[in-house]
């Protein structure tokens, strides 16, 4: 008697480990995964505390150069300069205020001139490290990002679902939900739900840019899932007793991931830039919070007075974040889609 063939010899490889075996292969979409990972273990750091806690610190000057360009200046020289004192009235009811007075003084001026002329990118009006107040910045700008456009994908995504896969008065219904948001201009959209929602915050940016991004995704996944409910493999899954849903997201999902994976990469894109223009408008985030956004708002006039390293830090971080996601992607997307071997 011959023994049985062990559990899953001869069984093929499912469709996210065939995905894995293409991405792996691809050198430049393993760039980008070690670049988002390198953001991501970074902003992690940051939102723990461990890194950039202390961005509000006046570590340097105001307008301080980066240090490759040089020292550009030093504290003010009245805050550095110690006056001598002048001759007290021991009859002086006001003697004890005016010695804590001076006392306060004397630290101040001791803070001012201990304030560096140069950083390694500058500081801002405040003084504030560029470095850190990245970091910082890219904890918010990431977050609203990533969040909104997952919220707005997941929302296509589940009502292009129902819309395409359904049809008749569900995807009536939907259709007419369409039509009104995408009637009206997207920056109107956006400035109506923000106006609703009246609260400043990360939150309400999120759900200001999920709840009015969705259109998008829904219009190509409820094309996408009209043309697969009538394919072969849907129709198999019907005949074995599949429910509704496991035939939606469970069969045909798979095949059309790879559109839900670029309208990602595009709404992140996009909303990361949306936040800019929210904070310009003063729906952004609050007084106290920085993000990129707020970063790029405050270098319009620190440009003027030829102070650039406040933008090209903001800058170059976005770049480097949006290009990275955008390239592991579309490399995702390549390795997902059935019809690419």
């Amino acid at each position: 008697m011959t023994d049985a063939p062990a559990r899953g010899a001869g069984a093929s490889a499912g469709l996210w480990t065939l995905a894995w075996r293409r991405l792996r292969a691809d050198r430049l979409a393993m760039a980008a995964l070690a670049v988002l990972a390198a953001f991501a273990v970074l902003l992690s750091l940051a939102a723990a505390g461990l890194v950039a806690a202390d961005w509000e610190t006046e570590a340097g000057v105001s307008y301080a150069p980066p240090s490759f360009l040089g020292a550009g200046g030093s504290a003010p020289a009245a805050a550095a300069q110690v006056q001598a004192p002048l001759a007290e009235n021991p009859f002086d009811p006001l003697q004890a205020d005016i010695a804590a007075i001076r006392a306060q003084g004397g630290a101040g001026a001791a803070a001012v001139a201990a304030r560096r002329a140069s950083l390694p990118f500058g500081a801002d009006k405040w003084g504030h490290d560029i470095v850190k107040k990245t970091i910082k910045g890219g904890q918010t700008s990431v977050v609203v990002g990533l969040v909104a456009a997952l919220l707005a994908v997941g929302l296509g995504t589940l009502f292009g679902a129902l819309a395409g896969f359904y049809g008749g008065v569900v995807d009536d219904l939907f259709n007419w939900f369409y039509s009104i948001f995408t009637a009206i201009p997207s920056i109107l959209m956006i400035l109506t739900v923000a106006a609703v929602l009246q609260h400043k915050g990360v939150g309400t940016i999120v759900l200001i840019l999920g709840l009015t991004g969705w259109t998008g995704p829904f219009r190509l996944m409820r094309a996408e899932y009209m043309k697969h409910k009538v394919r072969e493999y849907v129709m198999a899954a019907d005949a074995i007793g599949a429910s509704d849903w496991r035939k939606m997201f469970a069969h045909i999902f798979p095949n059309v991931s790879h559109v839900a994976l670029v309208q990602l990469s595009i709404l992140v894109v996009g909303f990361i830039k949306a936040e800019v223009i929210l904070s310009f408008l003063g729906f952004g985030v609050p007084v106290g919070t920085v993000s990129w956004g707020s970063m790029l708002n405050e270098a319009q006039t620190e440009l003027i007075l030829g102070k650039w390293w406040q933008l090209a830090a903001a800058a170059t971080a976005m770049a480097l974040l949006v290009t990275a996601f955008s390239l592991l992607t579309d490399a995702l997307r390549d390795a997902l889609d059935p019809k690419l071997k």
